[in-house]
């Protein structure tokens, strides 16, 4: 029987590993090129998500993404996703799903949205630590995103297959739970398929600020994202300042509610 200590430790050297395959890959990556290019801007990412249990086992999660470029007057994408969820145990469950996603346009001048489509299986562990809720979580996802050229849709979906690791940390600052915890994460994600070539690497996403309750199943994190993505090009880079307000929904439809904690998702 692994303890916790063991699912802790596995879910570090998971970090460390990407972390290493990314150092290896991005010089490769940015072989050829002049210089490293790196976009700045600001974006404000907006969820609800929901973990529903209808039984000790069984459950289903939803949710819905709203991401902004220049903080809030550009769209960049809306994401509609829902799984069935299982609870193994209390700390740890599984998830299978579904989700779709409506790009905006990639250029200022372009008016084609795209469709993408995932499928994406889920291993998630919760622990505590004293006081301390540590959230490990495991995410693979197959994606199919619509090409376009010139501002016309090809007719043609890029595949790709990319694997997210996700450690957090919510951190009470008083013993007094109705007021703000702090919450520290880190999500690393990597991608793979015929069309990824060097960009192996997608991005970081790395998130410090507060977690409030708002009753026995409402509860919600605000604070900074720093994310850091790889293009497809290989040498340019988005780096997003971004303010992330996520709203988190926990009924518990069976006769002895639970004490399971959400995710802290980020799209």
């Amino acid at each position: 029987m692994r303890t916790t200590a063991d699912f802790l430790r596995r879910g570090r050297q998971l970090l460390l590993g990407a972390s290493v395959a990314y150092g290896c890959m991005a010089p490769l990556a940015a072989h050829g090129q002049t210089a490293r290019e790196i976009r700045e801007q600001s974006q404000f990412w907006w969820s609800l998500n929901s973990t529903t249990r209808f039984t000790g086992r069984w459950g289903a999660v939803g949710d819905v993404h709203i991401r902004r470029n220049d903080f809030l007057s550009e769209p960049s994408f809306t994401l509609l996703r829902f799984g069935a969820h299982c609870w193994v145990s209390e700390a740890l469950t599984v998830t299978l799903g579904y989700a779709h996603n409506w790009v905006a346009p990639a250029h200022d001048d372009w008016q084609t949205w795209t469709d993408e489509n995932r499928i994406y299986q889920q291993v998630q562990y919760v622990a505590k630590l004293g006081g301390v809720t540590v959230l490990q979580r495991l995410r693979n996802e197959q994606r199919w995103q619509e090409e376009v050229e010139d501002d016309v849709l090809t007719g043609e979906a890029k595949f790709s297959d990319r694997v997210r690791v996700l450690f957090s940390l919510t951190i009470p600052v008083v013993q007094n739970r109705s007021m703000p915890a702090l919450v520290v994460a880190d999500e690393i994600l990597v991608q793979f398929g015929p069309e990824i070539v060097l960009n192996t690497f997608d991005q970081n996403r790395l998130f410090a600020g507060i977690k409030q309750r708002l009753g026995p199943a409402w509860s919600f994190d605000l604070g900074y994202m720093l994310v850091y993505q790889q293009k497809s090009t290989g040498y340019q880079y988005d780096l997003n300042h971004t303010l992330r307000w996520f709203f988190y929904a926990t009924p518990d439809l069976r006769r002895a509610p639970s004490t399971h904690e959400p995710a802290s998702d980020s799209e």
